[in-house]
């Protein structure tokens, strides 16, 4: 919407009398820069990586500030777990900070974890190959003969005409020197006595929040020092480790307390420069109108279906993926409608190095 013009302090004669109109030129607004993140070209939203560049593929570009990817575990939580710390080691690669909560696995644990980072430091040193001045007719129609054999061929990897992110090698893990570079925020609830799950999540609570206040990461904050993005890991959410019943009975007494949790979470990411992953056992929660509910109130919402212990295992027709990637929900914020996935059918697998998500075209053969 075009903004008034002010003519405060103008001298008179710089007014003229027949200018009738009172608007100006639309001007564009001016985003925050912070390293590691982008605007997404939709909505101007900013936007993170989730360090698998597949997955930001699949969100419309990337993660946007301000809100949760809700990740439904899958059985033996492989996969939901990997997912988790390649968007840590994200985090450390850009030198965000980290917010790491877990009631298992001592969080310190899953930051020694972290995959390395691929960096084409390499590539500064290679030599450039210089173009060709000339090329004879016969190879440039053999190219386009071979261009138009594969061009109709169904493309299977998720991937942006853009890099936005880093690549990981699965096989090894971060070096201590760069991951000790990022300021990282621990809770670990053993170390917090509670006696109930209300508790639990409200003591969880109140230490992200007093991250955000004191760190800085506050939108209404002073900027008494540079901008960065806090980004929050929370694992394994609504288990029985964590003091919640959902897993454990049909009918919990406290079924409530990790919408009411999602509430508070999704209220402190609105007004501050944080992201948050969230894992969730959802195999193990037998009330699956729960279940909706707490998919409603997350922004982005993944199930993560593996083919371990299944009969799918051993299918023929699966032998290139590891399972199946359901989408949710999907983002919708500051937009009226929201992007939809161009494939539903969607698969993932991880290769020694790499965890891909590909269009599975094979699903509805049988």
């Amino acid at each position: 919407m075009a903004a008034p013009v002010s003519t405060v302090g103008k001298p008179s004669t710089e007014r003229s009398p027949f200018n009738t109109t009172s608007f100006q030129k639309k001007t564009r607004t001016k985003l925050i820069s912070i390293p590691g993140t982008r605007p997404s070209v939709q909505n101007g939203q900013l936007l993170v990586s989730t360090g698998v560049t597949s997955l930001d593929y699949l969100l419309g570009g990337g993660l946007a500030v301000g809100t949760v990817l809700l990740i439904e575990e899958d059985r033996y939580d492989s996969y939901s777990r990997m997912i988790l710390k390649y968007f840590l080691a994200e985090g450390v690669v850009c030198r965000h900070e980290l917010f790491v909560a877990a009631a298992q696995d001592n969080p310190d644990d899953i930051l020694q974890e972290l995959p390395a980072p691929i960096l084409d430091d390499v590539a500064i040193h290679k030599p450039v190959e210089q173009p060709r001045l000339s090329c004879e007719p016969q190879d440039s129609l053999d190219a386009m003969k071979i261009a138009w054999r594969y061009q109709n061929l169904p493309k299977s990897a998720l991937a942006s005409s853009s890099r936005f992110g880093h690549y990981y090698d699965v096989s090894k893990t971060m070096e201590p020197e760069i991951r000790q570079a990022a300021k990282c925020h621990c809770f670990y609830l053993p170390e917090h006595p509670t006696h109930t799950m209300l508790e639990s999540y409200s003591a969880l609570l109140k230490s992200l929040q007093e991250v955000i206040n004191r760190e800085g990461f506050d939108v209404a904050a002073p900027m008494t020092k540079s901008r960065n993005i806090l980004r929050i890991g929370l694992h394994s959410l609504g288990s029985a480790l964590w003091g919640d019943d959902l897993s454990c009975h049909d009918n919990p007494r406290n079924g409530h307390a990790l919408t009411t949790f999602l509430y508070g979470l999704r209220a402190l990411l609105r007004s501050s420069l944080s992201v948050a992953v969230v894992t969730v056992p959802s195999h193990l929660i037998q009330d699956r109108a729960l279940m909706g509910s707490i998919t409603r109130l997350c922004d982005n919402a993944i199930a993560l279906e593996s083919f371990k212990g299944s009969e799918r295992e051993t299918n023929p027709l699966y032998k290139d993926y590891h399972g199946l990637l359901h989408v949710r929900q999907v983002p919708h914020l500051n937009c009226l409608a929201s992007k939809l996935p161009d494939h539903k059918d969607l698969a993932f697998k991880l290769k020694r190095k790499q965890f891909t998500i590909e269009v599975n075209f094979f699903s509805n053969v049988f």
